[in-house]
């Protein structure tokens, strides 16, 4: 890549690069990778629906494998757990990813799935705890939840972590931390299931000129927001602002795809 062409790049695409830095310092401080704000940027940049998909879930695997390093360091993985949730992910997720689907259909998908992820952040308040009673979910209920949001996660191009995490808040899974643990490593799977499931699609394309620049990007990003955590932001008030950004993506996807 030459000089002029970087310089090209960074002149053209500066706006995209710095909101995904913001999103991946946000997010990864959370312990999420970030993969439906980064669609909902890519989606009123113009880029084509097969390369938004792509692009996000390569921006999730190198956002969210720092966080998985750094809580499998801690030990917040209870295994028994985790594995039914992100084994029958991994296949759904696959599946989502290979299937070809039409761009109306993919702008619809996410419309949705944007309007529902905000609604989710907006509503999921609560923290669960040490001293909560947890439930210990069946293998079934496990692997069914798993597999829903894998599927669903691979057609779309996230990771699934913001659907995952308030359903096992509202379910009582486990404490705060060990959900935000399991986000991560569900994210970081998915996405990679996903990206190689799209990667066999015959649709399958990428802009590695941009997106080269972006997984830097996200990557320094990732790397400043898993180590501060959360001590500088308010997770409450990372969930609302993004919401409100996601749910007017999403919104606006669906009025023009829609009517």
């Amino acid at each position: 890549m030459d000089l002029d062409l970087i310089i090209n790049i960074l002149i053209s695409n500066w706006h995209i690069i710095l909101f995904f830095f913001l999103v991946a310092i946000l997010y990864s401080s959370v312990g999420f990778g970030g993969g439906s704000s980064y669609l909902a940027i890519l989606a009123l940049t113009g880029i084509i629906y097969t390369q938004i998909r792509s692009t996000a879930l390569l921006c999730n695997i190198v956002v969210v494998i720092g966080n998985v390093f750094l809580f499998q360091k801690h030990k917040l993985y209870q295994w028994n757990k985790v594995l039914p949730l992100i084994i029958f992910s991994i296949p759904f997720s696959f599946l989502g990813g290979y299937l070809i689907i039409s761009q109306t259909f993919f702008f619809i998908l996410l419309g949705i799935t944007l309007v529902f992820a905000s609604i989710t952040m907006w509503i999921s308040k609560r923290k669960n705890s040490d001293e909560d009673n947890y439930e210990n979910l069946s293998i079934l209920k496990n692997s069914s939840y798993g597999g829903f949001i894998g599927f669903i996660s691979g057609m779309v191009g996230i990771g699934g972590g913001i659907f995952l995490a308030p359903l096992l808040h509202i379910t009582k899974w486990d404490n705060s931390k060990k959900i935000a643990a399991t986000a991560s490593i569900f994210i970081l799977v998915n996405s990679i299931s996903g990206l190689f499931g799209q990667y066999y699609n015959p649709d399958f394309s990428i802009d590695w000129n941009l997106t080269s620049f972006l997984l830097i990007t996200v990557f320094i990003g990732g790397q400043i927001g898993s180590r501060i955590s959360n001590r500088y932001f308010s997770s409450i008030q990372l969930k609302k602002a993004t919401a409100i950004l996601i749910a007017f993506v999403g919104l606006r996807i669906l009025i023009k795809y829609l009517f």
